[in-house]
């Protein structure tokens, strides 16, 4: 498999400042890669991603916080990068993105600026 990357970004600010569980934490970093492995099951870089499984290459990464996720969100979109909003129900909070898979040098730009999620 050539680098091909998917990306999660999810608010650090769920576990720090609004006291979330890391399992709720978790399923929503789960939610939002199966909705949209769900949504672009026919792209050519998923279906490579999806070919070998024992060897998916995932990162996760940090945004401060729900400012800091809808900036990424806008940006993503102004460059045609495919992705997934997650927003938890029914309290309506955006939580985490989780991008196609994708070749690392084509998104990597996109998402240098965040830390790895600690």
């Amino acid at each position: 498999m050539s680098n091909i990357v998917q990306y999660i970004v999810v608010r650090s600010d769920l576990r720090s400042a609004l006291s979330w569980p890391l399992g709720a934490v978790i399923a929503q970093c789960c939610h939002a890669t199966a909705a949209v492995m769900s949504q672009h099951t026919e792209d050519e870089d998923t279906q490579a991603y999806l070919k070998d499984l024992d060897n998916m290459h995932k990162v996760v990464l940090e945004a401060k916080d729900e400012a800091a996720l809808m900036k990424l969100v806008d940006k993503l979109k102004e460059h045609d990068i495919k992705h997934k909003l997650w927003i938890e129900q029914p309290e309506n909070i955006p939580t985490c993105i989780a991008l196609k898979p994708y070749v690392k040098d084509v998104v990597h730009k996109y998402v240098k600026h965040l830390k790895l999620l600690k």
